[in-house]
């Protein structure tokens, strides 16, 4: 039986148990190094990603089929293209919470599984409202894994490579989007159901991160199960000794958080990180989505033809991939903060840009310029954004982030849809969208940096 051991200060020796002081689980991930199990652990999630990208862009690029399908004016298809991520909404809100509870690896199966199941149904949906409910439970399904993705990858870094590595992963949301345009140019003419037979078969990946990735020793230690925790930083690549009993933030003059419980994101010192937090995700998300959405209709407004603007999207995704790289190389050095407010910044300079770029070669550089500097700041704030809150609520943290930034999903395709049927222009369209962004910069400034900091 293990004796009991006093919580220490890092590096205070004075007090010591059967294998040495008392450390937290952050202590053994300072100079880990970066094993065959992390590589796999990363591509699972990586490709979760990718899922999470697919199914939220994959019907948009088909909504013509849709609306012809069903008999639907824009207005509908909006709200068909929405109905996932309306679902998103009260699921990340409910998954987050679970999360920290039962588990995040828990929850990655089962909300995937759950996915695979409803939105293959969806693609046999015989009528709109039916191909809106299914949709909307597939998001329902899918905002477990959307939600937990980043705060669970953070958990199973060595500290180091903490920021770099996790916006590496945010590199698939493009590879969701080059995927989507790629297998709806293939067989989008065989009819919106093959897209979406195409979703529900993504839900084998279940079975890759069943395999690939183990549970979070973060929240293990949390809950007060060491030797699995111990276990799991082993594999990891950790030197942990037998019997090793962690520190967790329970045992802290911070520790009075309580696992999953959402108000405690609004006590105390959390209070403020949480209210600029959420602002940032709404008018940052709806900068970005309120483009991409309607990128198509906008560029065709401009006279490129259906194919041309899909290509257009495509090369737009592409030059994401750089900005993602860019984002990580430069966020281990400087810091988040100092990278994530100059990309968002240039981000919406680059948007006034294409507002009123009037060649088609300028229109090019400015929409790849904004896909640059958005996507590479989308890319350090899924990092920073996952480094807030303690063990006990960071799943219930990021899950009001995700419920913050899916309200914009949700809201700016109709919104946009509204002002474009209003014939509101072009220039004027994708200002009030960048106006967003703005929104985003100055709400973050007063964010903490996290850079070099254990996670809680």
């Amino acid at each position: 039986m293990s004796a009991m051991r006093e919580v220490v200060p890092r590096g205070d020796e004075s007090q010591v148990g059967e294998v040495g002081p008392v450390r937290s689980v952050g202590y053994w991930f300072e100079d880990m190094p970066f094993r065959k199990a992390h590589l796999l652990a990363a591509t699972a999630l990586f490709m979760a990603f990718v899922i999470e990208s697919w199914e939220q862009l994959a019907l948009v690029y088909v909504s013509g089929d849709l609306g012809t399908a069903f008999g639907i004016d824009e207005g509908a298809i909006g709200w068909a293209l929405s109905a996932v991520a309306l679902g998103m909404i009260p699921g990340s809100l409910v998954w987050g919470p679970v999360s920290d509870r039962i588990g995040r690896r828990a929850v990655c199966l089962w909300s995937l599984a759950a996915y695979g199941v409803i939105a293959l149904a969806s693609a046999f949906s015989p009528n709109f409202t039916l191909l809106m409910v299914t949709r909307f439970l597939s998001g329902l399904a899918l905002a477990g894994i959307y939600t937990v993705t980043f705060p669970y990858f953070l958990e199973l870094l060595p500290s180091r490579l903490r920021g770099r590595a996790a916006v590496y992963l945010s590199i698939g949301w493009p590879i969701g989007v080059l995927l989507a345009v790629g297998v709806t140019q293939l067989v989008g003419g065989l009819g919106w159901h093959v897209v979406a037979v195409a979703s529900g078969l993504a839900g084998v990946w279940v079975f890759a991160i069943r395999a690939w990735v183990p549970e979070s020793p973060y929240w293990l230690a949390e809950r007060g199960r060491h030797a699995e925790a111990a276990a799991v930083l082993r594999k990891l690549g950790a030197d942990v000794p037998e019997g090793t009993v962690f520190a967790t933030s329970s045992e802290g003059a911070e520790g009075k958080e309580r696992a999953g419980q959402p108000l405690d994101l609004l006590r105390g010192r959390l209070l403020r990180v949480t209210v600029l937090m959420l602002v940032v995700n709404f008018a940052f998300n709806w900068g970005y989505w309120g483009l991409q959405t309607w990128l198509p209709t906008l560029l065709q407004d401009k006279g490129l033809s259906m194919s041309a603007s899909l290509g257009f999207v495509a090369l737009s995704a592409v030059f994401m991939i750089p900005g993602y790289v860019s984002a990580s190389l430069l966020t281990g050095r400087y810091g988040r903060k100092k990278v994530f407010l100059p990309y968002v910044g240039l981000a919406a300079v680059s948007g006034v840009a294409f507002a009123y770029a009037d060649t088609l070669t300028s229109m090019y550089v400015a929409n790849f310029a904004l896909s640059f500097f958005c996507l590479g700041a989308w890319g350090v704030w899924n990092t920073w954004n996952g480094e807030f809150y303690p063990t006990a609520l960071r799943a219930t943290g990021y899950s009001w982030a995700t419920a913050a930034q899916l309200g914009a999903t949700s809201l700016a395709p109709s919104v946009v849809g509204y002002l474009l049927a209003r014939a509101t222009g072009h220039s004027s369209t994708i200002l009030f969208i960048m106006a967003f962004l703005a929104v985003a910069l100055i709400c973050a400034s007063p964010l903490p940096e996290t850079e070099g900091k254990d996670l809680e």
